[in-house]
């Protein structure tokens, strides 16, 4: 429950998603990204307004949000294969996040520090995905 919202599957806790994972991680990572892409929106306001900064902000902003809500559109996934494809759209997209930040700290729009911590969950994020499509890939070729 958040928000003084519940779902299903938060209901459900201790069951498991249609990809084989816990309902509790399942809601965990959700909320996971969710904080990732509100903390990416807030050290971004404080980046500075001139054309180039904002070009940046605006992508790293898109990227970072697009993570939480394509990893949403995987947990609906009708089939292994809907499952892995929308994965793998989430890796991408967590992925060009560390891009977009690796261009800032290059160009020195902010500090190394403010995003370091950022950068790190960026990169935890981009591992876990490209691990959850490895396993799903592994799976179905196991299991057809």
């Amino acid at each position: 429950m958040e928000n003084g919202h519940t779902d299903r599957s938060t209901e459900q806790a201790g069951g498991e998603s249609g990809n084989g994972r816990s309902v509790s991680s399942v809601e965990q990572l959700k909320d996971r990204t969710k904080n990732f892409a509100i903390e990416v929106i807030k050290v971004v306001q404080s980046m500075p307004k001139d054309r180039t900064s904002e070009i940046l902000a605006k992508q790293l902003v898109r990227a970072a949000t697009s993570v939480g809500a394509n990893y949403r559109s995987a947990c609906r996934a009708r089939s292994k294969a809907d499952f892995i494809s929308k994965i793998s759209i989430v890796e991408e997209e967590a992925d060009e996040v560390q891009y977009w930040m690796e261009l800032v700290m290059s160009l020195n729009v902010l500090p190394d520090q403010q995003l370091a911590r950022l950068y790190r969950e960026a990169s935890e994020l981009t591992a876990i995905f490209t691990a959850s499509r490895q396993t799903a890939k592994r799976n179905s070729r196991r299991w057809g």
